[in-house]
């Protein structure tokens, strides 16, 4: 296999050379594809309702629109920076370019630039194990829809997922090997379908509630089927007796038959029909804060009473509850800055990718399915319904795909086509995000800040090769991370024993056991949040240095706009590790072991710095200031 070595420091020349075959748009459908608007508002819509429980839900499509203020900030930094400085390696280039520049900062420039790479690494090789990993999650969950009597509906095997994991990264790795014309063919495809697939969804769920008022009999799920009528309850039995709660009235249950199908209360001789309701009374309920207080009521979020109520802010802190948690659905609209040598006209076309990307992708079509799926809300499914299911948005398309097509088969094929989007758009995203840190990696690996093998580029494909199949292998490894204890900090259901078979021969599946465990999935999430904050602070700190004293400074771009950015993403930084004292709902295992990870990471990068310094012969400080600005 043919392969060639760039050589060493930034903007050398070397051959061969990525080709540039990249115009507006291919690079911000590369851009878009990590933003996949379809794939997570499957995979974190369900988050986002239990974070900050039981009222933060309420301001969440407001909070979508905060995290749009915060990363346009970023974004903005992005695009004047690719203005000034076209190439390979986004805000590790960025860094160096800037501070050789100054007459001053200069001495800064190796150091800054090995922070800024050193820092991504921490979000672009985490951030694709974690799609890895959730992935995984949604393979899991189709197996039951597919398989129920092998796999469960209540835990998915791990050994699956862990299969997939490893399938599902040397995949994608395999087509990012293949070289980026094909890359951006695939993303094209994944694009189309997903907004496509979204913008149905959205329509669908908008007509659900608009021809459902107040007093319309509706649909309600139970044990995932759609019903139209009130279920019959009956006493829950423990040891023969009805088994009561602790203000000593019976505990109840829905009533099922002997095929485990719920049966109708009946009236008159025919089933009582479910009645939707969205009064303010049903909208905020007064619930026990939790089951050990059951006399202690608190307010408790469950659906919206207009359309007004959904885009409504609601309270400062729910609004800042919820931009934390979007800030992962948002990103990825910077890694097309890593793509100048594929570009044909990088001055011109990345700027505006940076920005068309995060404008399409987050203020059409986020906020768009986002107010269907929160005004979709009723009393049939709450948000409380959302935030203890496995897949909401799966749950919502069964409702209205019964309810439009007339059947409850007809609900869940629409809920398994939907699915299969979300299935392509996370190809998309995951390969995005490959290629974007396989990019930064070969661009320290051929300045030689890292082992130089990485800065090598394969001599028919012409992609980083290396990076690439290392990154696959980092990516299947995080991602069985992630899926570990994915209902880590729960108390699900106990594994039924019918289940007790390969797929399920290892794993955690004791209820007690699980509850008491860090959530692997959201450990990983922060981690990859804690470098997206750190490298988004970091260029908008790089914004401010290069534009200083340039001639082409603006004070509102290139001053205010990137210190709100950086003051903007340290907040965010700083709310996982002060919320989980301030926010009913948020665990304070979680963002300390990722702060564990970022610290520990950070502590080992300042070692290789030095260490490496020292082997090359290297100058930590720049002696010599770039000859122009």
């Amino acid at each position: 296999m043919a392969e060639q070595s760039g050589a060493s420091g930034s903007g050398a020349s070397q051959a061969p050379s990525s080709r540039a075959t990249l115009g507006l748009t291919g690079l911000t459908i590369n851009a878009m594809a990590l933003i996949a608007p379809g794939a997570f508002l499957w995979l974190t819509y369900q988050i986002q309702s239990l974070y900050g429980a039981p009222m933060a839900g309420a301001g969440m499509w407001f909070g979508i629109v905060a995290a749009l203020a915060l990363c346009f900030a970023t974004a903005v930094s992005y695009a004047e920076l690719s203005k000034l400085y076209p190439g390979a390696g986004s805000s590790y280039y960025f860094a160096e370019q800037a501070f050789l520049s100054k007459t001053k900062a200069h001495r800064f420039a190796r150091l800054m630039k090995f922070m800024t790479g050193w820092a991504s690494h921490l979000y672009y090789w985490v951030y694709p194990g974690c799609m890895v990993g959730v992935t995984a999650l949604i393979g899991g969950y189709l197996m039951n829809q597919f398989f129920p009597d092998t796999f469960s509906g209540g835990f998915n095997s791990p050994l699956f997922m862990y299969l997939f994991c490893v399938v599902f990264a040397l995949g994608v790795a395999y087509i990012a090997f293949r070289g980026v014309t094909g890359t951006t063919v695939v993303n094209m495809v994944v694009n189309v379908v997903q907004i496509t697939a979204l913008l149905v969804f959205s329509v669908m769920a908008i007509m659900y509630r608009s021809s459902h008022q107040e007093g319309a009999h509706g649909y309600q799920l139970v044990n995932g089927a759609p019903v139209d009528f009130v279920v019959a309850q009956e006493p829950v039995m423990e040891n023969g007796a009805p088994k009561l709660d602790p203000t000593g009235a019976p505990v109840l249950q829905n009533k099922m038959d002997k095929d485990g199908n719920p049966v109708p209360e009946m009236k008159d001789g025919k089933p009582v029909p479910f009645v939707l309701s969205y009064t303010p009374d049903q909208a905020v309920t007064m619930e026990p804060s939790d089951a050990d207080h059951p006399k202690d009521l608190t307010p408790h979020f469950k659906m919206h009473t207009s359309a007004a109520s959904v885009v409504a802010p609601h309270s400062f802190s729910f609004m800042f509850i919820q931009a934390c948690v979007a800030i992962l659905i948002l990103v990825g609209f910077e890694s097309v800055t890593s793509m100048g040598e594929e570009a044909k006209n990088a001055k011109r076309d990345i700027p505006r990718a940076v920005l068309l990307s995060l404008a399409i992708q987050g203020v059409l079509c986020y906020l768009i399915e986002y107010f269907a799926a929160n005004y979709f809300l009723n009393s049939g499914y709450t948000m409380t319904n959302a935030a203890a299911s496995g897949a909401p948005i799966g749950d919502m398309m069964v409702i209205v795909g019964t309810a439009i097509f007339g059947s409850a088969t007809a609900g869940r094929v629409f809920m398994l086509i939907e699915a299969a989007t979300v299935f392509l758009a996370l190809i998309g995203t995951t390969l995005a995000c490959l290629n974007t840190g396989a990019r930064v990696t070969y661009a320290m690996g051929r300045d030689e800040e890292v082992p130089g093998h990485f800065g090598m580029l394969h001599g028919e494909n012409l992609t980083p090769y290396r990076s690439i199949w290392t990154l696959a292998v980092i990516s299947a490894v995080i991602g069985i991370i992630t899926v570990t204890v994915y209902l880590g900090g729960t108390t699900p259901a106990p594994l039924e024993a019918k289940y007790h078979n390969l797929w399920y021969s290892f794993g955690f599946f004791d209820p007690t056991t699980i509850s008491k465990l860090p959530n692997t999935l959201v450990i990983i999430t922060l981690v990859s949040n804690f470098g997206t904050f750190l490298l988004y602070m970091i260029t908008c700190l790089i914004a401010i240095v290069a534009f200083n004293q340039h001639d082409q400074f603006h004070g509102f771009k290139h001053v205010v706009i990137p210190v709100f950015g950086l003051i903007a993403n340290l907040l965010c930084m700083l709310f996982y590790l002060i919320g989980p004292f301030m926010v009913s709902g948020m665990s304070v295992k979680e963002p300390f072991i990722a702060l564990g990870v970022c610290v520990a990471w950070g502590v080992y990068g300042a070692v290789y710095f030095a260490r490496n310094s020292q082997r090359t012969g290297k100058s930590m400080l720049t002696e010599k200031p770039a000859m122009t600005a």
